[in-house]
């Protein structure tokens, strides 16, 4: 393949001088005639024509931050006795049809034939193949002071496809794009189609989680929320919760995989274009902490059913759009649009008690409580071999004698006190009912008790609709909660009163697209941040969603904890 040298993707670094590692002219698989010079920095490939003609001595500039992978190889062909090597990046390109930047593939391959031995140009090849690996890998991403690193050894991905999630594409998505681009990362993953409601769930409960570096879902945010909440009823659920997590769109909503790629700073994307990148940051493998909300749901107090949420808790217009526009689902992401438009034709109101207890201020500006985060370090002599996944930087949590033991990891000292977080009397956790797994909610009491004084009771009871967001986006075009990141240890809370118009809730659902709703000045909307809610709907019908999915109708509340799991994404 010629490289394309019209176009240049310059580094942030561009007056920075930078030592040159390797060095060699090349010709390419498409023109063996034309030759090229190549050059590698610790940062850098650079490829430039060699002409005679110095208009013709235009280059091009990748950035390492962009590749994935490279590979070495030996021709098909037994008489060549040249050998290549292929690099892939994925660096941000103008689009061809629209405005703004997305993630696109470009993939640089130049023949070695510099001796007469095969064998020693494929040597040659393993070389500069090696090397590149290891200084894509070293553009290491500093994040709060955490300095994070690669893997040393192949860490296999299970990775779960819902072949029925959004338009029935995800395992064509699968095949023709991720496949491609794990394959070029040289991360090994074993396919695993889902055949049932709560097949996921039940997998992830009883596997052997020392054989998985990760774990990755293919498909809209409902299999996560089954994969979350079957680590989470082990009996190791504290360990289980450490595997890494990724998610790849192939669903309707794909609200955590926009969000994701919202943290990561780049541009709004939407379908294939969302895939790529969020790709490329499972490729790239960088992993951060994300909270997760304990929902307990009771119909029965004395036996109350204890859900994971990773996303979201509705109620009200919301919630009932989610699951009315079930209908619609052959049309992917615009059922939403669809129920939207139907639900506004009839608008309900929802009578309900609200309280929630608010973020306490004295925990800093963000609402978080103090974090201190320890880099345990690699030793030089603990480098990673030139094997083909260390081209690939997925940084496990590594579970105890898993076959990642031996890689660089985090270690967390959270410095928060789950019963001194608040100046508030002292609540005893919710903790009776001995089968139910995971931390205790030392912020919450029983439902069928009062909620504790400290909390706010919004005095309103008729509402429009009550949302919880632990993410920025509830859908991958819906900004629901601007200011949410990963792990702040915040419940997002809006909820919208009883009194506003038709014309006007469209209006505010149209500037969630962008992120601009909370500043529209809207009397009937409220936000606030808050560590824990209750709800405890008066209508007799209605929908309750978590993470979209449907559950039980009836009094709920939830609490966060900051930081439990894990997530494969670059901040």
């Amino acid at each position: 393949m010629e490289p394309k040298i019209t176009e240049s993707d310059p580094p942030s670094h561009r007056n920075v001088i930078t030592k040159v590692l390797q060095y060699g002219e090349f010709t390419t698989t498409g023109n063996r005639k034309v030759r090229y010079a190549v050059s590698l920095t610790e940062r850098d490939l650079t490829v430039q024509k060699i002409t005679s003609t110095p208009a013709g001595r235009s280059k091009v500039v990748f950035n390492l931050r962009d590749c994935v992978g490279c590979r070495a190889f030996s021709a098909d062909d037994n008489a060549d006795a040249g050998a290549y090597f292929s690099v892939y990046f994925y660096p941000f390109k103008t689009r061809w049809m629209s405005s703004g930047v997305a993630r696109q593939r470009v993939e640089q391959c130049f023949r070695v034939a510099l001796f007469q031995d095969p064998r020693a140009n494929l040597e040659e090849a393993e070389k500069w193949a090696g090397t590149i690996r290891e200084s894509s890998v070293r553009q290491q991403h500093l994040r709060n002071r955490v300095l994070y690193s690669e893997v040393h050894r192949p860490c296999s991905v299970m990775l779960l496809v819902n072949p029925h999630s959004g338009k029935g594409q995800a395992l064509s998505l699968f095949t023709g794009h991720v496949q491609r681009m794990l394959n070029e990362a040289g991360v090994p993953h074993t396919l695993v189609i889902t055949e049932r409601q709560n097949h996921a769930r039940e997998l992830v409960r009883e596997a052997d989680l020392s054989q998985w570096g990760a774990l990755v879902i293919m498909s809209g945010d409902g299999l996560l929320f089954e994969v979350v909440n079957g680590l989470m009823e082990r009996e190791d659920w504290e360990e289980a919760i450490q595997t890494p997590l990724g998610i790849l769109p192939g669903g309707s909503g794909n609200a955590l995989a926009a969000s994701i790629h919202h943290y990561s700073g780049a541009q709004p994307v939407s379908s294939e274009e969302l895939l790529i990148s969020c790709g490329f940051l499972l490729c790239k493998g960088l992993v951060s902490r994300m909270d997760l909300a304990s929902v307990h749901l009771g119909s029965s107090p004395s036996n109350p059913t204890r859900l994971f949420s990773f996303l979201s808790l509705a109620w009200g217009f919301v919630a009932d759009v989610d699951v009315e526009s079930e209908k619609y689902r052959h049309v992917g992401a615009a059922r939403f649009t669809m129920g939207t438009l139907v639900r506004l034709a009839s608008l309900r109101v929802y009578k309900g008690r609200l309280a929630y207890l608010p973020v306490d201020e004295v925990d800093g500006e963000d609402g978080q409580s103090p974090v201190s985060l320890e880099m345990t370090s690699m030793s030089p002599q603990h480098q990673p071999p030139s094997s083909a996944f260390c081209s690939s930087t997925l940084l496990c949590q590594p579970l105890k004698d898993s076959p990642c033991q031996n890689t660089a990891h985090l270690t967390f000292h959270n410095s928060r006190n789950s019963n001194n977080a608040f100046k508030a009397k002292k609540r005893e956790p919710m903790s009776a009912n001995a089968t139910l797994t995971g931390p205790p909610d030392s912020l919450l009491v029983p439902l069928d008790q009062p909620v504790p004084s400290d909390w706010v009771v919004v005095p309103e009871e008729d509402f429009v609709l009550m949302l919880a967001m632990y993410q920025s986006h509830l859908a991958k075009d819906l900004y629901a909660a601007p200011d949410s990141t990963l792990d702040d240890g915040l419940i997002h809370l809006i909820y919208v009163r009883a009194g506003i118009s038709r014309t006007a809730l469209l209006r505010l659902f149209l500037a969630m697209e962008k992120g601009t709703h909370l500043a529209n000045n809207s009397p009937h909307l409220v936000y606030t941040r808050v560590r824990a809610l209750r709800l405890e709907p008066y209508s007799s019908k209605g929908v309750i969603t978590v993470d979209g999915e449907v559950v039980e109708y009836g009094p709920v509340q939830a609490q966060v904890h900051g930081g439990i799991a894990r997530l494969i994404t670059r901040l």
